[in-house]
């Protein structure tokens, strides 16, 4: 297989949308959609009244379409518009929601993440790849199934060690269900638990087999590489070895968590990876973070790597799903020298470093942090662990802190913590409005090395496209071309 050079990151929510998929893979590069609460994302979109009326076009060919039409009906409004915020509240996922419930969220995530692979792959034949994280438990299998019912080439995960991805790919190519363990903290080895998804809950007549995507696994080290190459569950296609140096989340410095005086982690000699020692295994692999100079791409590649993941320059072109205003302002610091990128080592939930674009008006802020006040509502990102009476319990750092720490959660851990679901949904224009008025707050997150974002904008401005990115990239042809 001729695996691509360029992957375009997965940035979530709805940064890597599928607009910017397409846009990179009509190219010849690899577009990746984020695969991250894509399910929220249908059906803001839908209340929002689908006014290009993609979401409608493309549920339209979603294989069951007693499906589509009950989401359309239950979430299409006609009267909305890009200023509707007052949006429903999506139950989320637990392992004892009821039966009706955990039939619309499958139906729901199975749907979404058709409905966007659908879009990127629409009207070219280049393949169109999607990232998942971990970390987000309960959502993955569903919409894991949904992505490859619309054909997607690649699949992408990172933050955690799926061991078991690889296997429930196999699966629901085989046209088969799949079972995945959940990890519980605080649960003792022998107390499993496993999650379970079979296609026909959602599909009245699942198709008898399914493309095999390739499988890349996004890690940090030469350890957990090895790791994810002889005991994860199937075959593991590829790796994208991963800098500190990149956007969202990061791997933990290895050891003891030290602060420098800015109050951003230490990474030492322990969290280099050896190139050489990627290279031994054997599996295409590209590196990510700090990879987007105009030589990154060559000097990779010369080195053995099959090529390079960039993230920060695709976020913030034209095709992009983050809101043209934070762009816009975020490129002017870039351009004007001021720009600021802070490694947070507790923003979010997740326990792992954040790096937060620091901006006026968005949650980096410590002012506009503080006003909002904390609650769980999506989700996403809350940890399961085993309650002192043996049931399954739900907590997140960015709830209401006495009900987190009444859960068993450590106070400290509560300080700084972001919502980073509700923010990172503000990004792209999606953020809840409550009925005290008050607007959920955007998160910027970007990577560390703003250089060659500095150098794009000076040759071709504030406004620039994919083509732009890959163009640099390449160091080929005129940048600043228009498709």
């Amino acid at each position: 297989m001729n695996h691509p050079s360029i992957i375009q990151g997965g940035m979530g929510a709805g940064v890597s949308d599928w607009k910017l998929a397409r846009s990179v893979s009509v190219q010849g590069a690899l577009g990746v959609v984020s695969g991250t609460a894509l399910d929220i994302i249908l059906v803001r979109r839908l209340e929002q009244g689908d006014v290009d009326g993609n979401m409608r076009r493309a549920l339209a060919a979603f294989p069951d379409q007693s499906v589509a039409d009950r989401i359309i009906k239950t979430w299409y409004r006609s009267d909305g518009t890009s200023e509707t915020h007052d949006f429903s509240n999506v139950p989320p996922r637990r392992l004892d929601n009821k039966p009706e419930t955990a039939k619309m969220l499958d139906e729901i995530a199975v749907a979404s993440n058709f409905v966007e692979i659908w879009l990127a792959k629409e009207g070219h034949d280049n393949p169109v790849g999607i990232n998942y994280l971990e970390k987000i438990q309960l959502p993955n299998a569903p919409s894991i199934y949904g992505a490859m019912l619309a054909g997607v080439d690649y699949i992408f995960m990172g933050a955690g060690i799926p061991l078991e991805v690889p296997g429930i790919i196999d699966a629901y190519s085989r046209g088969e269900g799949a079972t995945f363990q959940i990890h519980i903290e605080g649960a003792a080895k022998d107390e499993i638990t496993q999650g379970v998804f079979d296609p026909r809950t959602v599909i009245a007549s699942p198709p008898a087999t399914l493309k095999r995507p390739f499988f890349v696994s996004i890690v940090s080290s030469f350890i957990l590489a090895v790791t994810m190459l002889t005991r994860a569950s199937g075959k593991v296609d590829g790796l994208i070895v991963e800098h500190h140096t990149a956007g969202g989340h990061n791997a933990p410095p290895r050891g003891v968590l030290q602060l420098d005086n800015k109050g951003e982690p230490m990474y030492g000699p322990k969290d280099t990876v050896d190139y050489a020692k990627i290279i031994g295994l054997n599996v295409p692999f590209w590196l990510g973070g700090s990879f987007s100079k105009k030589e990154s791409l060559s000097e990779t590649i010369s080195q053995g790597a099959q090529g390079i993941q960039v993230g920060t320059l695709f976020a913030f072109c034209r095709e992009s799903g983050l809101m043209p205003t934070l762009k816009r302002k975020f490129l002017e610091t870039v351009r004007a020298g001021t720009a600021i990128v802070f490694t947070h080592p507790s923003a979010s939930p997740t326990g792992y470093p954040f790096k937060l674009g620091v901006l006026d008006g968005t949650l980096s802020e410590s002012e506009v942090y503080k006003k909002r006040t904390p609650l769980c509502n999506m989700g996403y990102l809350r940890e399961l662990f085993k309650t002192p009476e043996g049931t399954i319990g739900y907590r997140c750092s960015a709830e209401n802190k006495k009900a987190y720490v009444k859960k068993g959660g450590k106070l400290e851990r509560t300080d700084e913590a972001r919502c980073l679901c509700n923010a990172l949904l503000a990004n792209i224009g999606l953020g809840m409005k409550y009925a005290s008025s008050y607007l959920e707050e955007p998160l910027l997150t970007v990577g560390t090395h703003l250089e060659s974002l500095k150098e794009l904008i000076q040759q071709v401005g504030l406004d620039y496209s994919s083509k732009d990115v890959i163009l640099f990239l390449k160091s080929k042809g005129t940048v600043g071309a228009k498709i």
